[in-house]
């Protein structure tokens, strides 16, 4: 039988010369540390291998150690990568998430938000468009909240009066990335398929800023976020009278609705017909799809929207911040030029 003792918080300290009070402090990740003590710590931490007792910090804090993460539709690939990097971060600091797919628990006549605060999340990060808004403008007077990837409720960001902080892709120029890319293929017929909230009027003031750049008229269509809507939108208007060559959808999955309605169309893409997706999702990087599309940092939304939930969490006060994250564009299989008249 193993006699080996399990270092504690007394045994960091004393391997690296501190109080025990100063350790305590590194493993919150306090600020006020010197770099020298933090690293001092950090290094007696990984050589005793020690794990900070999770379930102690939480009762010492009346904190539940949880995180809600309000998700509108699991079905959308591009939550994946943002809670990959959201809960890496989250398990860094102690927190743990617990998920809740916001259209499910409206179809069985529930209140997503509700919900996680009755299981006492200490903070809720709320992932895309939403249509739980008052039900979040009344939990952020209980709990903070950071918004990742969305700017609803728009109530709630900088100049609400609400400690709310919110994460955001540069959509604007992600999407005049997009169209400019089009245009710059020799395209003139490029049709958008707009998508729902301020994410997407934004991704629609980018399309129409890159179209009134190259001299052309915008053309924008409701296309909705998910394939089945991106299919009826794109098919709509490759059966019009002035059928686009090139499509810019809202997101990936409206892209991969395009791809289909192309096909079953019989057209080609992308000799008879170009489309660029948005958000560079698994989906987009499968070989047989081979999707053109903005990279819209998402991983890094993911990560940052939970420091800043954490940060608030610890206590920190801070003015309610707004952090963009770059959009670039990924070019793959489905554009060209368009077909020679």
């Amino acid at each position: 039988m193993s006699t080996e003792r399990t270092p504690t918080i007394r045994d960091v300290a004393a391997r690296a010369g501190v109080s025990k009070s100063l350790v305590s402090l590194v493993l919150r990740g306090d600020p006020g540390v010197s770099p020298a003590r933090r690293d001092a710590v950090t290094r007696a931490v990984d050589e005793l291998g020690y794990q900070p007792n999770r379930v102690a910090q939480v009762l010492g804090t009346r904190r539940s150690g949880t995180v809600g993460v309000l998700l509108n539709d699991l079905r959308n690939p591009w939550f994946v990568d943002l809670l990959a990097g959201a809960t890496a971060t989250l398990d860094t600091v102690g927190l743990a998430p617990v998920l809740v797919d916001s259209a499910t628990s409206r179809r069985v006549g529930g209140s997503p938000v509700d919900q996680l605060l009755r299981q006492q999340v200490d903070g809720i990060v709320v992932v895309g468009t939403t249509e739980d808004e008052e039900e979040l403008r009344r939990a952020a007077t209980v709990v903070p909240i950071v918004l990742a990837g969305t700017y609803e409720p728009a109530d709630l960001g900088p100049g609400s009066g609400t400690a709310v902080d919110v994460v955001v892709n540069d959509d604007v120029e992600g999407a005049v990335a997009a169209t400019r890319h089009c245009t710059d293929l020799g395209h003139t017929a490029v049709t958008h398929l707009q998508g729902p909230g301020r994410v997407g009027e934004l991704r629609l003031q980018g399309y129409r800023k890159a179209m009134t750049a190259a001299g052309l008229e915008p053309t924008a269509v409701p296309g909705g976020m998910s394939e089945e809507s991106g299919y009826a939108a794109a098919r709509r208007v490759l059966t019009g009278t002035r059928r686009p060559t090139a499509i810019v959808a809202y997101n990936d999955l409206a892209a991969i609705g395009a791809l289909s309605a192309a096909h079953d169309l019989g057209l080609r893409v992308p000799e008879d017909v170009s489309v660029v997706g948005y958000d560079n999702t698994y989906l987009a990087m499968i070989r047989h799809v081979s999707l053109t599309s903005v990279e819209n940092g998402t991983l890094a939304i993911g990560v940052q929207a939970a420091r800043f939930l954490a940060e608030r969490i610890d206590g920190q006060a801070h003015a309610p911040r707004v952090h963009q994250v770059p959009a670039s564009l990924v070019v793959r299989r489905t554009t060209s030029s368009p077909p020679a008249s």
